[in-house]
């Protein structure tokens, strides 16, 4: 059990509720906030196609990774105490993104914002676990919880896509630090004391060898996707990647005290429980993604035209938090995981007509069932993860459940990302009358391809760019299959394995 006045943690247990998922939702509306300021960035720092998705996902890949070291951290030391020091860094790095002078500096912020949402994240889970021991006012707080993480990633690009319209790209950093202030002094005042009676052991040599497994994992797949993946850099560093991650795996297993106890997903319900939260995130974030450029860059609209767009899914992430959880008491753990999956697969299928037109009514009308769904299976999957487990492992699940919810997002625009520019390169071939220095620099990006096409003869750029938006359009096309595919195996898996009702470790 944790230690800390439970008597005070018991009175304000909602107050605490409320400062933890305000810091939640500062970091994971910056996993997403980029996502319509992506051709601003491009216009100004020019980055190359793998540049970009780092600049977008290499926060969510440092993020994962890392949660599962500040886990064990916060149980040491204090959980407030990691949380208020990841308030710090993360306000640091905002400055550095905010002002990044080209990709590489930008890159690097984001990857320093990662490390302070990576201290920040675990905590907050693991301090409502300590907070709320009843089950059924935890599964609200859960639900509150995941919904204010799914809401944040939804409506981060209608807040990008406000602030790049009436600043620039640099402002959706910058607004992170006076409420990053207010967020340490909440924390100072009211977050009761939280850490394990009995914490493991830390393992940084653990912590080298997942964030180096899955940053080169991620590294091999992005650079494979663009140059083949018979080249020498993407087969090191994706086998490489692999490696690693397997080698991660072992050491856990060799010793009593490990860094993230991987024995949890011997329990098929929980192991599953966390495949279906991997799953949702990538079609939550990741499609969020690719129709953040489609609209922009294929339609033409304008950022904060392209936001509004989104906010049927913003509302319905928020609408389906809350009404997961007497969804999930009325149906059973199963039927809820299943079908929202069936459902949400259901929900892609008529985004796969979507071409050059605005069919707004069909996008919304998608992105409605789309976030009910998936809020239902990400809280109805929550629950069981942190269910499985007794309170001193709370840690481990949290870290477990937030890896899932981060690498779904990073893998989502890293690996469906990747094969979406990868259609593109390989369907925009040749255009007549575009010289081959040009044609190369078009096939590296629908962004490049626009910026191109402005410096050729109306004609032929315009030629130019039609081709480009149809290249870009056969990518999404494939990718929206592609996650369709996914959802339905995920639908039979759960169906298959989950009991009707979870019961849980009490």
């Amino acid at each position: 059990m944790s230690l800390g006045p439970a008597t005070a943690a018991d009175a304000n247990r909602w107050r605490v509720l409320a400062v933890v998922c305000a810091a939640l939702l500062v970091v994971v509306i910056d996993a997403t906030v980029l996502h319509i300021a992506a051709p601003s960035i491009s216009e100004d720092l020019r980055p190359s196609a793998v540049e970009l998705l780092w600049i977008i996902d290499g926060y969510a890949l440092v993020v994962a990774p890392l949660l599962v070291g500040f886990a064990k951290l916060g149980d040491k030391v204090g959980r407030p105490q990691v949380m208020l020091a990841g308030l710090a860094v993360f306000t640091a790095a905002s400055m550095v993104a905010a002002f990044a002078p080209s990709p590489t500096v930008l890159i690097l912020g984001r990857a320093l914002m990662g490390v302070g949402g990576a201290m920040i994240m675990p905590q907050t889970m693991s301090i409502l676990r300590d907070v709320f021991p009843d089950r059924r006012e935890r599964t609200t707080a859960v639900g509150i919880w995941v919904s204010v993480s799914s809401a944040g990633a939804a409506i981060g690009p209608i807040i990008g896509g406000f602030l790049v319209e009436h600043f620039w790209w640099g402002s959706v950093f910058l607004i992170n630090i006076p409420i990053l202030a207010a967020i340490a002094v909440a924390t100072l005042v009211w977050l009761p004391p939280s850490r394990a009676a009995n914490p493991a052991p830390l393992d940084p040599v653990s912590v080298g060898l997942v964030t180096a497994g899955i940053l080169g994992f991620a590294f091999g797949g992005k650079h494979g996707a663009r140059y083949g993946f018979d080249d020498p850099v993407a087969l090191v560093t994706f086998f490489g990647g692999i490696g690693l991650l397997v080698t991660f795996v072992r050491r856990q297993l060799a010793t009593t005290t490990p860094l993230l106890d991987v024995r949890l997903f011997a329990q098929s319900a929980f192991a599953v429980a966390v495949g279906c939260i991997v799953l949702a995130m990538v079609a939550l974030i990741g499609l969020d993604f690719f129709f953040a450029q489609y609209l922009q860059l294929v339609l033409g609209l304008e950022p904060l035209a392209a936001s509004v767009r989104l906010i049927p899914l913003a509302v319905a992430t928020i609408a389906g938090g809350l009404i997961a959880a007497p969804i999930l008491a009325r149906v059973g753990t199963r039927n809820a995981i299943a079908g929202g999956l069936l459902l949400s697969a259901l929900s892609l299928v008529p985004l796969l007509s979507l071409g050059l037109a605005d069919e707004w009514v069909v996008l919304s009308a998608s992105f409605v069932v789309l976030g009910l769904a998936i809020q239902v299976v990400a809280v109805a999957a929550n629950d069981v993860i942190v269910s499985a487990v007794t309170t001193d492992r709370a840690g481990d699940a949290a870290a477990i459940e937030e890896t899932a919810y981060e690498l779904g997002g990073g893998v989502g625009i890293a690996v469906l990302g990747s094969v979406l520019a990868a259609i593109y390169t390989d369907r925009l071939t040749t255009v007549r009358g575009v010289p081959a220095g040009e044609m190369e620099g078009s096939r590296e990006s629908l962004s490049e391809a626009t910026e191109i096409a402005q410096g050729l003869p109306a004609a032929i750029g315009d030629a130019l760019t039609d081709a480009a938006r149809l290249a870009f359009l056969d990518g999404l096309h494939i990718t929206i299959a592609a996650s369709i595919v996914l959802m339905l195996t995920a639908t039979a898996v759960a169906a298959a394995v989950l009991p009707r009702v979870f019961s849980g470790a009490r």
